[in-house]
């Protein structure tokens, strides 16, 4: 009687995309590795090995239970690391799955499933980031009606995915005249790789003619920072149109020096990525019906961030500052329809300086908490904003403005009342009571 032995699959393989996507390469890796050996039998739906008790390994991933000699097991240890578990029965070693379940398996091999196409990235399998460990590309670069080349997203991408993580393929520092912008830009050029060349030239230009590189660059450039005169161009962010109601965000990293686009609302398979531009004199898309009513708010939403900002106002009516802020965060939630993005870090960021300016250490670290939320979503856990704001939550009293206009609202960090509802919560935040 022989003795069994192989490998198990630990957790099993799934329907998932990431997991077809692996079991396909390695089926591949093993069709090219036995392309010539005669006992190996490539059927339509799995490969037979005729020798012993002719094991099968079928093309379907998620219905592999046991496997059979030593060379297929390195070659899925190549491509499935620690979730392959070898055994060996004369070792007192034994399979994960019983007989009854690998039976079961081999049963369905002639009748390959329908895979459903995943539409999201939750879908794809539970504990892995295709995006980053697999390099699967969330979006396609597709002609967009009427405005040339754009993103469309190939599944659905949930609020807070890392869409692109992009180096820039040149960057300008400073405001320079057109001639000296071309200059620069030409040797720019002859310095780069033909690759980015033809990366860079692939890029629209508005405005051909006498001189074509800058055209290039002056189309596409994002700042380096909001409102940074640092611009810089990139291979693949720079076919991201605008949206005057954007489902991502494009945010410069400093410390790593790259742009990142994040997801700021659930964005649907086939739907256009877009972020908001604040050059071009871009049109609005809504129709007239919705037209004015979006720019009453767009005019109270910068009539009440100029009021937020007004230092003596802060100094001499914080309460009045601080409903205001309860006030915009209203409009915001209306108008960007619940998904206002960095607008809204940027308002609790706001919120907080108003409270730890008087001493309120307890309102300003959840005002801070709330703005390292935001910004999460926007711009990830390694966004230096992320990270400043993280540690003003956890100590709002290094804040340099910290008491800086009275001691009045002064309270401790750890006076935060507990047992309060959304909407009580809310009040005692954003001193409604008073």
């Amino acid at each position: 009687m022989g003795i069994d032995a192989g490998f198990d699959m630990v957790p099993r393989l799934s329907t998932g995309g990431v997991d077809i996507h692996n079991w396909g390469r390695f089926i591949e890796s093993l069709k090219e590795h036995y392309k010539d050996d005669t006992q190996v039998e490539i059927k339509p739906n799995y490969i037979n090995f005729k020798a012993g008790e002719h094991p099968q390994l079928p093309f379907e991933g998620h219905k592999f239970l046991h496997s059979y000699i030593d060379t297929v097991t390195r070659i899925a240890q190549a491509h499935f690391a620690s979730r392959i578990r070898c055994w060996h029965e004369s070792f007192d070693e034994f399979g994960t799955y019983d007989w009854n379940e690998v039976n079961e398996s081999r049963k369905s091999y002639e009748q390959p499933d329908e895979f459903e196409t995943p539409t999201s990235i939750a879908q794809l399998l539970t504990g892995t980031d295709p995006i980053k460990e697999l390099g699967i590309t969330p979006f396609e670069i597709k002609d967009i009606p009427g405005k040339g080349k754009g993103l469309v997203a190939c599944f659905n991408i949930s609020s807070g995915t890392r869409i692109l993580c992009e180096k820039p393929l040149l960057i300008v520092r400073g405001a320079r005249s057109r001639e000296e912008l071309e200059t620069f830009l030409v040797a720019k050029l002859k310095a780069m790789s033909k690759s980015s060349q033809r990366q860079f030239l692939s890029l629209h230009t508005n405005s051909p003619g006498k001189y074509p590189f800058s055209g290039i660059f002056k189309t596409n450039a994002l700042p380096c920072g909001a409102g940074s005169p640092i611009g810089a161009v990139y291979p693949t962010a720079c076919f991201i149109n605008h949206s005057c109601i954007p489902n991502a965000h494009n945010s410069w990293n400093s410390n790593e020096e790259h742009e990142t686009i994040d997801a700021i609302r659930p964005i649907k398979s086939g739907e256009e990525i877009t972020i908001p531009y604040d050059h071009g004199g871009f049109g609005c898309t809504l129709p007239p019906s919705l037209l004015q009513a979006s720019d009453n708010r767009r005019t109270q939403i910068q009539t009440l961030d100029e009021a937020i900002g007004d230092p003596s106002r802060i100094m001499s009516s914080p309460y009045k500052s601080l409903r205001d802020c309860y006030t915009l965060l209203e409009v915001l939630e209306q108008e960007f329809d619940g998904y206002a993005g960095a607008l809204i870090a940027r308002l609790y960021y706001d919120a907080f300086q108003i409270s730890i300016a008087h001493g309120d250490q307890a309102r300003a670290s959840m005002f801070a908490e709330r703005a390292r939320k935001a910004r999460v979503i926007c711009e990830g856990e390694d966004s230096p904003e992320t990270l400043r704001v993280k540690s003003l939550a956890l100590k709002p009293a290094g804040h340099r403005s910290f008491e800086a206009y009275s001691r009045k609202w002064r309270t401790t960090r750890d006076s935060v009342p507990e047992g309060l509802d959304t909407v009580q919560f809310n009040s005692w935040l954003f001193r409604q009571e008073s």
